[in-house]
């Protein structure tokens, strides 16, 4: 096999590719099933890994213009698909390869936690994006460094005991659903992977 086409193991840069509603949305006791409408030139093949707003999902369905997806109940308690609904728009990215370009952060897709979506404030052509979080998250976070939101990479602007603030530019409110936030609406939180093993190197 030709490097250039070699998984990394279910690693994302946080650059979302495409962005898509769902076909289906069918709940099964505390699991969840999802088919997710199949965006033009986004070829996925049954078994792969997607990054679906900052959740790393296995293709276990695939139609001509859908795949279908599945949640545990962990993942549900942990993300913000516990309440999703039938009129959401989803971020998507596919796995890296050894030759692609890392535009954003590594990011593994575990969700770290939820964080609700505060206020939006404009800066001229950028819009200044506030969330709040759980405090003990926050330690995990720092001024420039790198978070994951709904699967986006992004750059920390500001940060303090129970909140962190991001600037976005217009291409990324466009081309994610970041743009339809809505304020008391929860996001997928990953923080930075570094600081995460740094942590237990530490201890």
């Amino acid at each position: 096999m030709p490097k250039n086409t070699l998984n990394f193991k279910k690693m994302f840069s946080g650059i979302v590719e495409k962005t898509a509603k769902a076909k289906k949305i069918e709940r099964d006791g505390d699991s969840l099933r999802v088919c997710i409408r199949l965006p033009r030139g986004f070829r996925l093949k049954l078994g792969e890994s997607v990054l679906v707003d900052g959740i790393c999902s296995t293709v276990e369905g695939k139609t001509d213009d859908g795949f279908a997806v599945y949640y545990m109940p962990e993942t549900l308690r942990k993300t913000t698909f516990s309440q999703i609904s039938d009129s959401h728009l989803f971020n998507l990215e596919r796995c890296l390869t050894l030759g692609s370009l890392i535009g954003g952060h590594l990011i593994d897709g575990h969700v770290d936690t939820t964080a609700k979506f505060m206020s939006i404030v404009g800066e001229q052509e950028a819009k200044l994006l506030k969330f709040e979080i759980g405090e003990k998250f926050t330690k995990y976070i720092i001024y420039k460094g790198s978070i994951a939101v709904n699967g986006v990479s992004l750059t920390v602007v500001s940060v303090g005991k129970d909140f962190f603030s991001v600037s976005l530019v217009p291409y990324t409110l466009t081309h994610t659903n970041l743009g339809e936030l809505k304020v008391g609406e929860k996001v997928n939180i990953e923080v930075d992977l570094i600081a995460k093993y740094l942590e237990k190197l530490i201890k």
